[in-house]
C-alpha cells in the first residue's frame, strides 16, 4: 500500500479494512488543492477530482467506488445497501452490511469509522461541531446496534481550534460535563477539543472500544485544513468489508 496512506491502528475484525488518504499522494489537482484532493465541492477542477477518486480505487484495491456523500453538518445516516442507485446522497453518516465502500471527506472536522465487533456491519460519520452537537454519532450508533468499535480520524486539535461562545453553549447547555473540553482564551472565546467531545458522547452511548485520535490537521501538513487554508481540498476516511 502507498506509504502516504494512513492505515488506522484499531483491532478491527478480519474482513474489515480502513484507510485515510493524505495530500502527499500523487494526484492530479493543482495548487492550492495539490495533490490528492477528493472533494468535489471545494472549487477544484472536476476532472482532476474524478481522476484522483479513480486512482484511489486502484491504489487501495477497493471492491467498488466509494459511496460519496453530500455532507451538510446534519445527522442523517445513509443506508448504502438499500439505495445503491442514489448518487451522492445528502447525509453525514453511512452504514453498510454488504460490500459498499463508505467514505467521509474532511478538512478539520472529525471523521469517525465504526464496525461491529463481529465485522458484519460498518459505518462512517462526519462530525463537525454542529453535527456532533446535534447527535450524528448517536444516530449512526442507533443504526449499527450491538457491540461497536470506533476509530477517530484526523481532525483539528484543541490547540489549534478557537471557537466562540455559541459553540461551547451548544454542548454545555445540554451536558455540563462537556465544559471539560473547552479552555478559555480571550473574552467569549475558547479552545475546543472536538476529540474529547466525541469520546464523551461515545462513552455515554456505551461505546468503550474507541481508538485513534491524537491528530491535528491544522498543524499536520499531510492533511487538508480549512482553518489553515480556507481554499483547500478534502481528504477521505474510508472503511469497507472484504
Amino acid at each position: 500500500m502507498d506509504p502516504a496512506i494512513l492505515v488506522p491502528d484499531w483491532p478491527a475484525p478480519p474482513g474489515v479494512r480502513a484507510a485515510v488518504t493524505t495530500r502527499r499522494m500523487d494526484g492530479h489537482s493543482q495548487a492550492p488543492f495539490d495533490r490528492m484532493n477528493l472533494g468535489a465541492r471545494c472549487g477544484d477542477d472536476a476532472s482532476a477530482v474524478a481522476a484522483n477518486r479513480a486512482a484511489r480505487v486502484e491504489a487501495l484495491q477497493l471492491p467498488s467506488p466509494p459511496r460519496w456523500l453530500q455532507q451538510v453538518h446534519g445527522v442523517d445516516v445513509f443506508d448504502a445497501d438499500g439505495a445503491a442507485t442514489v448518487h451522492d446522497p445528502v447525509a453525514d453518516a453511512a452504514i453498510s452490511r454488504g460490500d459498499a465502500v463508505l467514505a467521509v471527506l474532511t478538512a478539520d472536522c472529525l471523521p469517525l469509522l465504526f464496525c461491529s465487533d463481529d465485522g458484519t456491519a460498518i459505518a462512517v460519520a462526519h462530525a463537525g461541531w454542529r453535527g456532533l452537537a446535534a447527535g450524528v454519532l448517536e444516530a449512526t450508533l442507533a443504526r449499527l446496534g450491538g457491540r461497536v468499535l470506533a476509530w477517530i480520524g484526523p481532525a483539528i486539535g484543541a490547540a489549534s481550534y478557537e471557537v466562540g461562545e455559541e459553540v461551547r453553549a451548544a454542548f454545555v447547555d445540554a451536558d455540563a460535563g462537556a465544559a471539560q473540553a473547552f479552555a478559555a482564551t480571550r473574552p467569549g472565546h475558547w479552545r475546543c477539543d472536538l476529540e474529547a467531545l466525541a469520546r464523551r458522547r461515545l462513552a455515554a452511548a456505551g461505546v468503550t472500544q474507541v481508538f485513534g485520535g491524537g491528530f491535528d490537521t491544522f498543524a499536520d501538513a499531510r492533511f487538508y485544513s480549512y482553518r489553515r487554508e480556507p481554499r483547500t481540498g478534502r481528504f477521505a476516511s474510508l472503511v469497507w468489508r472484504v
